[in-house]
C-alpha cells in the first residue's frame, strides 16, 4: 500500500526536475492573486463535498461504471464550468 504513495510522490519531484533538464521551462503564470485562488480553492472543497465526489472521480469511475448520478455530476461540472467561461469571457469582458 505504501508504494504508490512513494512512487506518486517521487512523479511530483522528477517530473519537473527531468523537465527542467530537458530545457523546459518551469515558468508558472497562474495570474490570480491570493484571496481569488482561496475562494477559488473553497469553492471546489464545498463542490466536491456537495456533489459526493469530486470531478475526476465522476467522470471517470462513475461514468465508468454506469452511474447515473456521476453522469449528472459530470454534466453540472462542465455545464458550469462552461458557463462560468463564457459569462467571464463575453458578458464581464475579461
Amino acid at each position: 500500500d505504501t508504494a504508490w504513495r512513494v512512487a506518486f510522490l517521487a512523479g511530483l519531484v522528477a517530473a519537473p526536475v527531468l523537465a527542467h533538464l530537458l530545457g523546459e521551462s518551469l515558468v508558472l503564470d497562474i495570474g490570480a492573486g491570493w484571496g481569488q485562488l482561496l475562494v477559488a480553492g473553497f469553492l471546489v472543497g464545498l463542490g466536491t463535498r456537495y456533489a459526493s465526489g469530486c470531478t475526476s472521480g465522476h467522470g471517470v469511475c462513475g461514468i465508468s461504471r454506469g452511474s447515473l448520478r456521476s453522469v449528472v455530476a459530470t454534466a453540472t461540472f462542465m455545464a458550469a464550468g462552461f458557463l462560468t467561461v463564457f459569462v467571464y469571457r463575453h458578458v464581464l469582458g475579461g
